[in-house]
C-alpha cells in the first residue's frame, strides 16, 4: 500500500484548518486516513500557531516509504523535521 503524507481539511467555511495525515495514495482528500501526525492553521499569527507536527512520527513514516505532498514537505521543512538530514547532506558535500 502506497502511503502519502498530506493535508485533510477539517475547518468550517471561510475558516480553514487542516490536519496533517498519513493516508493511502488512492483515498480522497477528506476520506479515510491511517494516522494524524499534526495540524496546520494558515490563519495563525506565529509559526508555532501555524504548524504543529509530531516530528518523530513524521520521520518514522518517511523512513517506511511514505511520500509527502509538495505542500506538506514545505510545512515539514518549516517545522524542522528535515533539519538533521539537510545538515548531514551539506556537510558531506562540503567535505568532498
Amino acid at each position: 500500500m502506497a502511503t502519502r503524507i498530506r493535508l485533510r481539511r477539517v475547518g468550517r467555511k471561510k475558516v480553514p484548518l487542516y490536519r496533517i495525515v498519513i493516508a493511502d495514495k488512492e483515498s480522497p482528500r477528506d476520506g479515510r486516513f491511517i494516522e494524524i501526525i499534526g495540524t496546520y492553521n494558515p490563519k495563525g499569527t506565529t509559526a508555532a500557531q501555524k504548524i504543529q507536527v509530531d516530528a518523530e512520527k513524521a520521520r518514522q513514516w518517511i523512513s517506511q516509504g511514505a511520500t509527502a505532498s509538495d505542500t506538506v514537505q514545505s510545512l515539514l521543512r518549516q517545522a524542522g523535521v528535515f533539519a538533521g538530514e539537510v545538515a548531514g547532506r551539506e556537510s558531506r558535500v562540503a567535505s568532498s
